[in-house]
């Protein structure tokens, strides 16, 4: 990746209206408190079309509005593979999106699909939950797991691309 190039980030889940969308604003919203949106860029899909073109869910808006993070301007797509060629990380919600993901995953583009909880692996939780088919508490609970894995996340971007205002010249990066 050439480093004046921002890094670019997709979240996966199934339908693309509870939990990607909302891993894309928390991970955007944090993004943005480090002052570092010119250096990642983030997006949001899912591995069934069913809700192209619509808001989040009317409950994860809410969550996270409470939560001081806008999700209104997000709107549901499917992904596709050309999504491995423009991002540096596809994050998937849980085993089934990574499963499916690894079917339209180009050959030699692995290593850019993740799981969200990989990197909260403190928090003993393996995969976001599916909060569609229950009450608050569930968005809640998934805004939650986002929130600390998405820090977690952005750390290892940081450390990775060398994000946290230490040497931006290649040359000076260990491998």
């Amino acid at each position: 990746m050439n480093q004046s190039e921002p890094v670019r980030v997709l979240f996966v889940c199934m339908g693309n209206i509870c939990r990607s969308p909302t891993a894309q604003g928390v991970f955007r919203s944090l993004v943005e408190k480090e002052g570092l949106s010119e250096n990642i860029q983030t997006d949001s899909a899912g591995t069934i079309g069913i809700h192209a073109g619509e808001q989040p869910d009317r409950r994860a808006r809410s969550v996270a509005k409470q939560r001081g993070v806008d999700l209104s301007d997000l709107r549901g797509r499917q992904v596709s593979s050309s999504d491995f060629e423009k991002f540096d990380y596809v994050i998937a919600m849980d085993r089934l999106n990574y499963n499916d993901l690894t079917s339209v995953c180009p050959r030699g583009s692995e290593e850019k699909l993740h799981l969200l909880m990989d990197f909260a692996s403190h928090v003993g939780v393996q995969e976001v939950p599916d909060p569609y088919y229950g009450g608050a508490a569930g968005f809640e609970r998934v805004f939650d797991l986002i929130e600390t894995a998405s820090e977690g996340l952005l750390q290892m971007i940081r450390e990775k691309h060398l994000l946290d205002g230490t040497a931006k010249d290649p040359r000076t990066r260990c491998q």
